[in-house]
């Protein structure tokens, strides 16, 4: 039997023999039940839900800051509202006592937006972490929060580490940007966590481009389109 691939990122729904082909899967969690997660599991493929930890696709709600996300719409917020923290760590305990096996941690730069909010990441991320227990915790890049964040997660994903996706098509980033992302990859493996790579592209030769790249990072690369839907 073929060994799974390590990881895939599939905001689709259904497609469990698919999925059975990987070691963890990461889902939207409104998508799958406690059966299908039974089923995952028992092949042997580990359910991650995804979480978002600062912005909110939700009704208006008072942790919400006016600004939004301009790619995706959702609010963002003000990390350390008590309302807030209660609302992502409900969700994360959901989604641990409906089958999923750990956690996906999205939304994690906000060092970009508000790096006040810092400090009340962490926090959250932490608390997080207990609700996970054993779980397998993966966070979306975060690099703002190291090191402190890698005593709380299992492995970093860096999305968008080589080629991704503009409102003109698919590409890989200027050379400035990944020298950039290339000295903030040279410095991931001192954290002894599991590595990986999320990236964009339409074209045989733009997936490779990406998955040679992460290669010389040590980072496993995962090639998907915009919607994350091919598995």
């Amino acid at each position: 039997m073929n060994a799974k691939a390590p990881i895939v990122f599939y905001y689709g729904t259904g497609r469990l023999a698919s999925l059975r082909r990987y070691r963890r899967a990461i889902l939207q969690p409104e998508f799958y039940g406690p059966q299908e997660l039974a089923l995952l599991r028992a092949d042997g493929t580990e359910p991650l839900a995804y979480l978002s930890l600062s912005e909110d696709q939700g009704p208006p709600a008072p942790w919400q800051r006016p600004q939004r996300n301009p790619d995706w719409g959702g609010a963002f917020v003000h990390v350390g509202h008590p309302g807030w923290f209660d609302h992502v760590l409900g969700q994360a305990r959901a989604a641990i006592d409906g089958g999923f096996t750990g956690l996906f941690l999205d939304t994690l730069n906000v060092e970009l937006t508000f790096p006040e909010d810092l400090p009340d990441l962490l926090r959250l991320v932490a608390a997080v972490r207990s609700v996970a227990g054993s779980g397998y915790v993966l966070a979306n890049r975060g690099f703002g929060m190291l090191p402190d964040l890698a005593e709380h997660v299992d492995g970093i994903l860096f999305e968008s580490f080589s080629a991704r996706w503009t409102d003109d098509g698919y590409g890989p980033w200027p050379p400035e940007i990944l020298e950039g992302h290339a000295r903030v990859a040279e410095d991931l493996p001192r954290y002894d966590l599991e590595l990986f790579a999320l990236d964009y592209a339409d074209t045989p030769g733009l997936a490779d481009f990406a998955r040679r790249r992460a290669a010389l990072f040590g980072m496993h690369c995962v090639v998907s389109d915009r919607a994350l839907s091919l598995v």
